[in-house]
Protein backbone atom coordinates (compact mmCIF):
# COMPACT_ATOMS: atom_id res chain seq x y z
CA UNK A 1 0.00 0.00 0.00
CA UNK A 2 1.35 3.47 -0.88
CA UNK A 3 2.25 6.06 1.72
CA UNK A 4 -0.79 8.06 0.67
CA UNK A 5 -2.91 5.52 2.47
CA UNK A 6 -6.10 3.87 1.39
CA UNK A 7 -9.07 2.43 3.20
CA UNK A 8 -9.27 -1.12 4.49
CA UNK A 9 -8.32 -3.56 1.78
CA UNK A 10 -7.48 -0.74 -0.65
CA UNK A 11 -11.19 -0.47 -1.49
CA UNK A 12 -12.43 2.30 -3.71
CA UNK A 13 -13.74 5.30 -1.81
CA UNK A 14 -17.29 4.91 -3.15
CA UNK A 15 -17.41 1.23 -2.15
CA UNK A 16 -16.90 2.33 1.45
CA UNK A 17 -20.12 4.37 1.20
CA UNK A 18 -22.39 1.98 -0.70
CA UNK A 19 -22.42 -1.82 -0.97
CA UNK A 20 -23.71 -2.03 -4.54
CA UNK A 21 -21.63 -1.71 -7.69
CA UNK A 22 -20.97 1.70 -9.19
CA UNK A 23 -23.15 1.13 -12.26
CA UNK A 24 -26.17 0.18 -10.14
CA UNK A 25 -25.64 3.13 -7.84
CA UNK A 26 -25.37 5.48 -10.81
CA UNK A 27 -28.52 4.23 -12.52
CA UNK A 28 -30.77 3.57 -9.52
CA UNK A 29 -29.80 6.06 -6.80
CA UNK A 30 -27.49 8.87 -7.89
CA UNK A 31 -29.38 12.21 -7.73
CA UNK A 32 -32.65 10.25 -7.45
CA UNK A 33 -33.33 8.55 -4.13
CA UNK A 34 -31.66 7.73 -0.79
CA UNK A 35 -29.74 4.55 -0.08
CA UNK A 36 -29.19 3.30 3.47
CA UNK A 37 -26.45 0.66 3.76
CA UNK A 38 -25.95 -1.23 7.06
CA UNK A 39 -22.44 -1.80 8.38
CA UNK A 40 -22.87 -5.55 7.90
CA UNK A 41 -23.21 -5.06 4.13
CA UNK A 42 -20.22 -2.71 3.94
CA UNK A 43 -18.09 -5.05 6.01
CA UNK A 44 -16.04 -2.30 7.67
CA UNK A 45 -16.22 0.73 9.91
CA UNK A 46 -14.77 4.22 9.57
CA UNK A 47 -12.32 4.21 12.48
CA UNK A 48 -9.38 4.68 10.08
CA UNK A 49 -10.92 7.97 8.96
CA UNK A 50 -12.07 9.50 12.25
CA UNK A 51 -12.66 8.73 15.94
CA UNK A 52 -13.55 10.20 19.34
CA UNK A 53 -9.85 10.72 20.08
CA UNK A 54 -9.45 12.60 16.80
CA UNK A 55 -12.22 15.00 17.86
CA UNK A 56 -10.43 15.73 21.14
CA UNK A 57 -7.13 16.27 19.35
CA UNK A 58 -8.61 18.70 16.85
CA UNK A 59 -10.35 20.70 19.57
CA UNK A 60 -7.55 20.69 22.12
CA UNK A 61 -4.30 20.67 20.13
CA UNK A 62 -4.79 21.97 16.56
CA UNK A 63 -5.75 25.62 17.19
CA UNK A 64 -8.72 25.45 14.83
CA UNK A 65 -10.36 28.73 13.91
CA UNK A 66 -13.76 29.63 12.57
CA UNK A 67 -15.18 28.67 10.11
CA UNK A 68 -13.51 25.28 10.65
CA UNK A 69 -15.57 24.87 13.82
CA UNK A 70 -19.10 25.85 14.81
CA UNK A 71 -21.68 24.76 17.40
CA UNK A 72 -25.47 24.53 17.35
CA UNK A 73 -28.22 23.75 19.84
CA UNK A 74 -31.83 22.84 19.11
CA UNK A 75 -31.63 24.14 15.56
CA UNK A 76 -29.87 27.43 16.36
CA UNK A 77 -26.22 28.14 15.48
CA UNK A 78 -24.32 29.54 18.47
CA UNK A 79 -22.38 32.81 18.18
CA UNK A 80 -18.64 32.08 17.80
CA UNK A 81 -17.92 33.96 21.04
CA UNK A 82 -19.60 31.07 22.88
CA UNK A 83 -16.89 28.58 21.85
CA UNK A 84 -13.85 30.60 20.74
CA UNK A 85 -11.25 32.79 22.47
CA UNK A 86 -7.79 34.30 21.89
CA UNK A 87 -4.95 31.80 22.12
CA UNK A 88 -2.80 33.72 24.58
CA UNK A 89 0.57 35.39 24.12
CA UNK A 90 1.83 34.97 20.57
CA UNK A 91 -1.57 33.71 19.36
CA UNK A 92 -3.92 36.57 20.12
CA UNK A 93 -6.28 35.84 17.21
CA UNK A 94 -9.71 35.95 18.81
CA UNK A 95 -11.57 33.22 16.90
CA UNK A 96 -9.54 30.16 17.90
CA UNK A 97 -11.53 27.27 19.29
CA UNK A 98 -11.50 27.21 23.10
CA UNK A 99 -11.48 23.65 24.46
CA UNK A 100 -12.89 24.89 27.78
CA UNK A 101 -15.79 26.69 26.12
CA UNK A 102 -16.49 23.73 23.85
CA UNK A 103 -16.58 21.48 26.90
CA UNK A 104 -19.10 23.74 28.62
CA UNK A 105 -21.40 24.04 25.60
CA UNK A 106 -21.14 20.35 24.67
CA UNK A 107 -21.89 19.26 28.25
CA UNK A 108 -24.92 21.55 28.11
CA UNK A 109 -26.27 19.82 24.99
CA UNK A 110 -24.80 21.70 22.03
CA UNK A 111 -23.67 19.90 18.87
CA UNK A 112 -20.06 20.42 17.78
CA UNK A 113 -19.44 20.71 14.03
CA UNK A 114 -15.91 20.33 12.71
CA UNK A 115 -16.02 21.75 9.20
CA UNK A 116 -13.70 21.29 6.25
CA UNK A 117 -12.04 18.13 7.54
CA UNK A 118 -10.97 17.42 3.96
CA UNK A 119 -8.53 20.30 4.55
CA UNK A 120 -7.50 19.70 8.16
CA UNK A 121 -7.41 15.92 8.80
CA UNK A 122 -5.08 13.87 6.53
CA UNK A 123 -6.96 10.51 6.46
CA UNK A 124 -10.17 12.29 5.47
CA UNK A 125 -8.32 14.53 2.99
CA UNK A 126 -6.98 11.50 1.10
CA UNK A 127 -10.33 9.70 1.20
CA UNK A 128 -12.15 12.80 -0.07
CA UNK A 129 -9.74 13.30 -2.98
CA UNK A 130 -10.31 9.72 -4.11
CA UNK A 131 -14.08 9.94 -3.71
CA UNK A 132 -14.25 13.20 -5.69
CA UNK A 133 -12.19 11.61 -8.47
CA UNK A 134 -14.53 8.60 -8.61
CA UNK A 135 -17.72 10.69 -8.55
CA UNK A 136 -16.49 13.41 -10.90
CA UNK A 137 -17.89 16.07 -8.55
CA UNK A 138 -16.24 18.11 -5.76
CA UNK A 139 -16.56 16.85 -2.17
CA UNK A 140 -16.11 18.31 1.30
CA UNK A 141 -16.44 16.76 4.76
CA UNK A 142 -17.85 17.92 8.10
CA UNK A 143 -18.07 15.96 11.35
CA UNK A 144 -21.11 16.30 13.61
CA UNK A 145 -20.53 15.43 17.26
CA UNK A 146 -23.79 15.35 19.18
CA UNK A 147 -24.35 14.80 22.93
CA UNK A 148 -26.79 12.16 24.13
CA UNK A 149 -30.44 12.77 23.19
CA UNK A 150 -29.63 16.07 21.47
CA UNK A 151 -30.75 17.38 18.09
CA UNK A 152 -28.41 19.76 16.34
CA UNK A 153 -30.47 21.21 13.49
CA UNK A 154 -34.15 21.52 12.55
CA UNK A 155 -35.51 19.49 9.60
CA UNK A 156 -33.95 20.96 6.48
CA UNK A 157 -32.58 20.04 3.08
CA UNK A 158 -29.10 20.53 1.68
CA UNK A 159 -28.25 22.02 -1.69
CA UNK A 160 -25.67 19.28 -2.24
CA UNK A 161 -25.81 15.50 -2.17
CA UNK A 162 -24.44 13.87 0.98
CA UNK A 163 -23.00 10.62 2.19
CA UNK A 164 -23.46 10.13 5.94
CA UNK A 165 -20.94 7.80 7.62
CA UNK A 166 -21.74 6.89 11.23
CA UNK A 167 -18.45 6.78 13.13
CA UNK A 168 -19.45 6.37 16.77
CA UNK A 169 -22.61 5.95 18.82
CA UNK A 170 -26.15 5.90 17.51
CA UNK A 171 -28.23 8.54 15.81
CA UNK A 172 -31.86 8.40 14.76
CA UNK A 173 -32.54 9.87 11.33
CA UNK A 174 -35.88 10.98 9.91
CA UNK A 175 -35.91 11.61 6.16
CA UNK A 176 -38.73 12.98 3.99
CA UNK A 177 -39.15 13.46 0.26
CA UNK A 178 -38.28 16.85 -1.25
CA UNK A 179 -40.56 19.84 -1.52
CA UNK A 180 -38.12 21.47 -3.96
CA UNK A 181 -36.31 18.73 -5.94
CA UNK A 182 -32.72 19.24 -7.05
CA UNK A 183 -32.18 22.66 -5.45
CA UNK A 184 -29.36 24.79 -6.81
CA UNK A 185 -26.75 26.31 -4.53
CA UNK A 186 -28.64 29.61 -4.29
CA UNK A 187 -31.96 27.89 -3.41
CA UNK A 188 -31.61 27.09 0.34
CA UNK A 189 -34.21 25.29 2.40
CA UNK A 190 -35.09 28.52 4.20
CA UNK A 191 -36.70 29.71 0.93
CA UNK A 192 -39.28 26.95 1.52
CA UNK A 193 -39.35 26.93 5.30
CA UNK A 194 -43.10 26.43 5.71
CA UNK A 195 -43.29 23.65 3.11
CA UNK A 196 -40.28 21.90 4.67
CA UNK A 197 -41.88 22.03 8.13
CA UNK A 198 -45.17 20.70 6.78
CA UNK A 199 -43.48 17.84 4.90
CA UNK A 200 -41.36 16.98 7.98
CA UNK A 201 -44.54 16.56 10.03
CA UNK A 202 -45.77 13.81 7.69
CA UNK A 203 -44.83 10.17 7.19
CA UNK A 204 -41.07 9.82 6.58
CA UNK A 205 -39.50 7.96 3.69
CA UNK A 206 -36.77 6.67 6.04
CA UNK A 207 -37.09 6.42 9.83
CA UNK A 208 -34.03 4.57 11.11
CA UNK A 209 -31.34 4.43 13.78
CA UNK A 210 -27.77 4.43 12.48
CA UNK A 211 -24.98 2.60 14.29
CA UNK A 212 -21.20 2.58 13.76
CA UNK A 213 -20.31 1.61 10.20
CA UNK A 214 -23.73 2.39 8.71
CA UNK A 215 -23.80 4.68 5.68
CA UNK A 216 -26.47 6.77 3.95
CA UNK A 217 -26.57 8.40 0.55
CA UNK A 218 -29.00 11.33 0.37
CA UNK A 219 -29.60 13.36 -2.82
CA UNK A 220 -29.86 17.13 -2.51
CA UNK A 221 -33.30 18.38 -1.60
CA UNK A 222 -34.29 15.46 0.64
CA UNK A 223 -35.45 16.74 4.04
CA UNK A 224 -33.71 15.32 7.09
CA UNK A 225 -33.06 15.73 10.82
CA UNK A 226 -31.18 13.58 13.32
CA UNK A 227 -31.09 12.99 17.09
CA UNK A 228 -28.35 11.27 19.11
CA UNK A 229 -29.44 8.33 21.23
CA UNK A 230 -28.11 7.31 24.63
CA UNK A 231 -24.57 8.64 24.27
CA UNK A 232 -22.23 10.73 22.17
CA UNK A 233 -22.81 10.34 18.43
CA UNK A 234 -20.23 11.14 15.76
CA UNK A 235 -20.93 11.05 12.05
CA UNK A 236 -19.20 12.37 8.96
CA UNK A 237 -21.22 14.21 6.34
CA UNK A 238 -19.60 14.18 2.92
CA UNK A 239 -21.10 16.98 0.85
CA UNK A 240 -21.03 16.44 -2.92
CA UNK A 241 -21.44 19.67 -4.86
CA UNK A 242 -22.77 18.03 -7.99
CA UNK A 243 -22.34 19.87 -11.26
CA UNK A 244 -25.71 20.28 -12.96
CA UNK A 245 -27.24 20.97 -16.35
CA UNK A 246 -27.75 24.49 -15.11
CA UNK A 247 -23.97 24.76 -14.88
CA UNK A 248 -23.70 23.72 -18.52
CA UNK A 249 -26.28 26.37 -19.44
CA UNK A 250 -24.30 29.01 -17.56
CA UNK A 251 -21.02 28.04 -19.17
CA UNK A 252 -22.58 27.82 -22.63
CA UNK A 253 -24.21 31.23 -22.27
CA UNK A 254 -20.83 32.62 -21.26
CA UNK A 255 -19.89 32.00 -24.89
CA UNK A 256 -22.11 34.99 -25.70
CA UNK A 257 -19.09 37.21 -25.09
CA UNK A 258 -17.60 35.83 -28.31
CA UNK A 259 -20.51 37.12 -30.43
CA UNK A 260 -20.38 40.77 -31.48
CA UNK A 261 -24.19 40.97 -31.78
CA UNK A 262 -24.57 39.91 -28.14
CA UNK A 263 -22.05 42.48 -26.95
CA UNK A 264 -24.05 45.33 -28.44
CA UNK A 265 -25.37 48.04 -26.13
CA UNK A 266 -29.07 48.29 -25.40
CA UNK A 267 -30.90 51.31 -26.90
CA UNK A 268 -30.38 54.82 -25.60
CA UNK A 269 -33.00 55.59 -22.98
CA UNK A 270 -33.55 51.92 -22.24
CA UNK A 271 -36.18 51.40 -19.52
CA UNK A 272 -36.28 47.87 -18.03
CA UNK A 273 -39.75 48.59 -16.62
CA UNK A 274 -41.16 49.06 -20.14
CA UNK A 275 -41.97 45.41 -20.86
CA UNK A 276 -43.52 46.16 -24.26
CA UNK A 277 -40.30 47.79 -25.46
CA UNK A 278 -38.21 45.09 -23.80
CA UNK A 279 -40.00 42.11 -25.35
CA UNK A 280 -38.60 42.41 -28.91
CA UNK A 281 -35.11 43.03 -27.52
CA UNK A 282 -35.33 39.87 -25.41
CA UNK A 283 -36.71 37.86 -28.35
CA UNK A 284 -33.96 39.05 -30.70
CA UNK A 285 -31.27 38.42 -28.08
CA UNK A 286 -32.48 34.86 -27.44
CA UNK A 287 -32.60 34.23 -31.20
CA UNK A 288 -29.03 35.48 -31.60
CA UNK A 289 -27.88 33.39 -28.62
CA UNK A 290 -29.46 30.23 -30.01
CA UNK A 291 -27.89 30.95 -33.37
CA UNK A 292 -24.46 31.31 -31.77
CA UNK A 293 -24.79 28.12 -29.72
CA UNK A 294 -26.54 26.05 -32.35
CA UNK A 295 -24.26 27.07 -35.19
CA UNK A 296 -21.08 26.22 -33.30
CA UNK A 297 -22.04 23.15 -31.28
CA UNK A 298 -18.57 21.62 -31.43
CA UNK A 299 -16.90 24.86 -30.38
CA UNK A 300 -19.50 25.39 -27.63
CA UNK A 301 -18.95 21.87 -26.28
CA UNK A 302 -15.20 22.43 -26.21
CA UNK A 303 -15.63 25.79 -24.48
CA UNK A 304 -18.02 24.34 -21.88
CA UNK A 305 -15.63 21.46 -21.24
CA UNK A 306 -12.74 23.88 -20.75
CA UNK A 307 -14.71 26.06 -18.34
CA UNK A 308 -16.03 23.13 -16.30
CA UNK A 309 -12.56 21.59 -16.08
CA UNK A 310 -11.22 24.91 -14.79
CA UNK A 311 -14.00 24.98 -12.20
CA UNK A 312 -13.26 21.42 -11.13
CA UNK A 313 -9.59 22.23 -10.66
CA UNK A 314 -10.52 25.18 -8.47
CA UNK A 315 -13.15 23.20 -6.54
CA UNK A 316 -10.92 20.17 -5.87
CA UNK A 317 -7.34 21.14 -4.97
CA UNK A 318 -4.64 18.48 -5.45
CA UNK A 319 -2.93 16.79 -2.54
CA UNK A 320 -0.64 19.09 -0.53
CA UNK A 321 3.11 18.97 -1.05
CA UNK A 322 5.76 18.86 1.68
CA UNK A 323 8.08 21.73 0.71
CA UNK A 324 11.13 20.81 2.79
CA UNK A 325 10.98 17.09 2.07
CA UNK A 326 10.46 17.80 -1.63
CA UNK A 327 13.50 20.08 -1.85
CA UNK A 328 15.59 17.47 -0.04
CA UNK A 329 14.37 14.72 -2.37
CA UNK A 330 15.09 16.77 -5.50
CA UNK A 331 18.56 17.72 -4.26
CA UNK A 332 19.39 14.11 -3.35
CA UNK A 333 18.26 12.69 -6.70
CA UNK A 334 21.23 11.68 -8.88
CA UNK A 335 21.92 9.19 -11.69
CA UNK A 336 23.49 6.64 -9.33
CA UNK A 337 20.36 6.44 -7.18
CA UNK A 338 17.70 6.99 -9.86
CA UNK A 339 16.88 3.28 -10.10
CA UNK A 340 15.83 3.30 -6.44
CA UNK A 341 13.54 6.35 -6.50
CA UNK A 342 9.92 6.15 -7.54
CA UNK A 343 7.86 9.22 -8.36
CA UNK A 344 4.19 9.78 -9.10
CA UNK A 345 1.95 12.50 -10.40
CA UNK A 346 0.61 14.56 -7.51
CA UNK A 347 -2.85 13.19 -6.71
CA UNK A 348 -5.71 15.31 -8.01
CA UNK A 349 -3.49 17.53 -10.16
CA UNK A 350 -5.18 16.74 -13.53
CA UNK A 351 -2.67 18.51 -15.80
CA UNK A 352 -3.27 19.12 -19.49
CA UNK A 353 -0.39 18.00 -21.68
CA UNK A 354 0.30 19.83 -24.94
CA UNK A 355 3.22 19.61 -27.35
CA UNK A 356 4.64 21.35 -30.38
CA UNK A 357 7.72 20.71 -32.50
CA UNK A 358 10.19 21.79 -29.81
CA UNK A 359 8.58 21.37 -26.40
CA UNK A 360 6.07 19.52 -24.26
CA UNK A 361 4.08 21.55 -21.72
CA UNK A 362 2.39 20.52 -18.49
CA UNK A 363 -0.48 22.96 -18.03
CA UNK A 364 -1.75 23.41 -14.47
CA UNK A 365 -4.44 25.64 -13.01
CA UNK A 366 -2.01 28.42 -12.10
CA UNK A 367 1.06 27.89 -14.30
CA UNK A 368 2.62 25.94 -17.13
CA UNK A 369 5.84 23.90 -17.06
CA UNK A 370 7.62 23.44 -20.40
CA UNK A 371 10.32 20.87 -21.15
CA UNK A 372 12.17 19.86 -24.32
CA UNK A 373 10.19 17.69 -26.71
CA UNK A 374 12.51 14.76 -25.90
CA UNK A 375 10.64 14.49 -22.57
CA UNK A 376 7.26 13.98 -24.21
CA UNK A 377 7.06 10.20 -23.68
CA UNK A 378 8.22 10.61 -20.07
CA UNK A 379 5.58 13.27 -19.41
CA UNK A 380 2.86 11.13 -20.97
CA UNK A 381 3.95 8.21 -18.79
CA UNK A 382 3.84 10.41 -15.68
CA UNK A 383 0.39 11.71 -16.67
CA UNK A 384 -1.07 8.20 -16.37
CA UNK A 385 -0.87 8.67 -12.59
CA UNK A 386 0.90 5.36 -11.95
CA UNK A 387 4.18 5.55 -9.99
CA UNK A 388 7.35 5.11 -12.05
CA UNK A 389 11.02 4.65 -11.21
CA UNK A 390 13.01 7.68 -12.33
CA UNK A 391 15.47 5.57 -14.33
CA UNK A 392 12.53 3.98 -16.19
CA UNK A 393 11.14 7.22 -17.62
CA UNK A 394 10.84 6.38 -21.35
CA UNK A 395 13.00 7.84 -24.13
CA UNK A 396 15.43 9.48 -21.66
CA UNK A 397 18.90 8.48 -20.55
CA UNK A 398 19.27 8.32 -16.79
CA UNK A 399 20.91 11.75 -16.55
CA UNK A 400 18.09 13.42 -18.49
CA UNK A 401 15.49 11.50 -16.48
CA UNK A 402 16.99 12.89 -13.26
CA UNK A 403 16.85 16.44 -14.66
CA UNK A 404 13.18 16.03 -15.64
CA UNK A 405 12.23 14.47 -12.29
CA UNK A 406 14.04 17.20 -10.32
CA UNK A 407 12.27 19.92 -12.29
CA UNK A 408 8.84 18.38 -11.86
CA UNK A 409 9.39 17.75 -8.15
CA UNK A 410 10.30 21.39 -7.57
CA UNK A 411 7.34 22.55 -9.66
CA UNK A 412 4.94 20.50 -7.53
CA UNK A 413 3.97 18.19 -10.40
CA UNK A 414 5.60 15.06 -8.97
CA UNK A 415 5.80 13.60 -5.47
CA UNK A 416 7.99 10.81 -4.15
CA UNK A 417 6.04 7.53 -4.18
CA UNK A 418 6.74 5.51 -1.06
CA UNK A 419 5.79 1.89 -0.53
CA UNK A 420 4.02 -0.33 -3.03
CA UNK A 421 2.55 1.03 -6.24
Amino acid sequence: MSARGRGPGDRSALSRCVAIDTASFASEYWATRPLLTPAAELGQDFSDLFSRDDVDELVSARALRTPFVRMAEEGAVLPPSRFTAPGGFGAEVGDQVSSEKVLAEFADGATLVLQGLHRTWPPIAEFTRRLAAELGHPCQVNAYITPASSRGFDPHYDVHDVFVLQVHGEKHWTIHEPVHPDPLRDQPWSDHRAAVAERAAGTPAIDATFGPGDALYLPRGWIHSATALGGISIHLTIGVAAYTRHDIVQEAVARAADAASLRASLPLGFDPADTEALRPIVEATIADLLAVLGGQEQDTTAAVAHRLEARRRADTPPEPVRPLATVDAADALDPEGASGVRVALRAGLRPRITADDSSVTVRLADKSVSLPIAARAAIERIATGEPVTVSDLPDLDVGSAVVVARRLLREGVLVIAHGDA
